[in-house]
């Protein structure tokens, strides 16, 4: 390579990570927190993830920003308990072309499941973690992890057969 030619660099690893996982990330939040509040949710855990991404190493960043995901999700639960309704009109947001690819009866009832059996499911299946990176996300053991996605699914069939 000559010295005035320049190659040209490829995107910043923050930026890999966020097209490799981003997508998978999102999808989960929604099914988490909700259409309308999961691209917020969304926003905080990226932000989240590049302050601290020179300063920690991780040996799964899957496992690592679903852990942040999931911490983000707690945290805006415990604002959303704390603010008002909106009385009114509302502008239809998202759009109704999204949220029907979130409309699904199934869905609906693992938002109902104990918050340990619904982060696991969605984390498996949503996400498409594998056990033990749900363990690490959760903080917990890959045999806990397994057991709250079982958890979660038999009693997803217990309701949806009671139907």
């Amino acid at each position: 390579m000559k010295e005035n030619e320049s190659k040209t660099p490829g995107p910043p690893p923050f930026e890999l990570a966020l097209e490799d996982h981003g997508p998978r990330v999102h999808s989960w939040l929604v099914t988490r927190v909700g259409p309308d509040r999961a691209d917020d949710v969304f926003q905080e855990t990226m932000l989240s993830a590049l302050k601290a991404w020179n300063r920690v190493e991780v040996g799964s960043v899957r496992a690592w920003l679903f852990a942040i995901a999931r911490n983000r999700a707690v945290d805006d639960d415990r604002r959303f308990g704390r603010r008002p309704a909106p009385e009114g009109e509302i502008d239809s947001w998202p759009s109704a072309e999204v949220t029907e690819r979130f409309e699904d009866p199934v869905w609906d009832r693992v938002r109902e499941l104990p918050d340990k059996q619904r982060t696991a499911v969605t984390l498996r299946f949503r996400g498409d973690l594998t056990h033990r990176e749900i363990g690490a996300v959760m903080e917990t053991s890959e045999a806990a992890a397994r057991r709250n996605v079982f958890e979660g699914l038999k009693r997803l069939r217990e309701r949806i057969d009671d139907e």
